[in-house]
């Protein structure tokens, strides 16, 4: 789902379906049959997104946009409105960093902090 904008014709030709909104004609939502055209939930987590990285984390290199996505993504899909609570959403946090070592390297690559 995206607006008109051109630049989304080449990338709606990856996926099996691409249906767009005209944002000019003031159509913001569109229901074909059972499923609703709409750019409100990308627009929604683009804002967040944008808010965190203007607020809290005020930079982020393209080396690491990764990261600050996959925050953003986890922030979103186990957010109070899909009814997940405090407890739930440490639970999957937790299963997330299993297996994973958290390593800090000295600003000059010396390695490990003894």
């Amino acid at each position: 789902m995206t607006d008109q904008a051109k630049i989304y014709h080449k990338l709606g030709a990856e996926f099996s379906r691409h249906d767009t909104v005209n944002h000019q004609e003031d159509e913001y939502v569109r229901v074909d049959g059972d499923i609703k055209i709409t750019t409100n939930t990308i627009e929604s987590y683009f804002s967040v997104f944008k808010r965190g990285m203007l607020g809290t984390y005020q930079h982020c290199s393209e080396k690491h946009l990764h990261r600050y996505l996959a925050e953003f993504d986890f922030r979103h899909n186990n957010r109070t409105a899909l009814g997940v609570n405090d407890g739930e959403r440490a639970n999957e946090l937790a299963k997330g960093i299993v297996g994973k070592r958290l390593t800090y390297r000295r600003p000059n690559g010396s390695g490990l902090l003894s």
